[in-house]
């Protein structure tokens, strides 16, 4: 398992440009407010971006998942028997039609039950403490 980790550690840091733009658009609470993560460790796959709050997978494809279209059937399926819900969009059309991208994910997380916190925490809060009333 921590090789895995250390292989999805790696991937963040090596984002395509695709991967980096759509990260941009989802990370910290910018989507209905949902904690996206990104390279994220599920099982024995590394899905490119997940909500798990939603259980919502989102993988980004280049050239190469031409070739690896059984791979991905194999893959899409075992995290829908898991209970996620797996959106797959190719390269170009989020360099070039992101709010299309971010509207479609959009339309799958709100039509999804909440299903709780995430396993790690989920949203942070603010330093603040909440007094109660009274």
């Amino acid at each position: 398992m921590d090789r895995i980790r250390s292989y999805a550690r790696l991937l963040r840091h090596n984002s395509t440009d695709a991967e980096g733009l759509l990260w941009r658009r989802i990370r910290m609470w910018q989507l209905d407010g949902l904690k996206f993560r990104r390279q994220q460790p599920i099982g024995i796959y590394i899905v490119d971006f997940v909500c798990l709050e939603k259980r919502v997978v989102v993988e980004i494809d280049g050239g190469q998942h031409a070739e690896q279209s059984d791979y991905d059937t194999q893959r899409d399926e075992w995290l829908r028997e898991q209970g996620f819900t797996v959106l797959r969009f190719w390269n170009h059309e989020v360099l070039n039609v992101i709010d299309d991208v971010t509207e479609k994910i959009f339309q799958t997380v709100k039509g999804t039950p909440f299903l709780g916190p995430s396993p790690q925490g989920g949203r942070k809060q603010s330093g603040k403490l909440r007094q109660p009333n009274g």
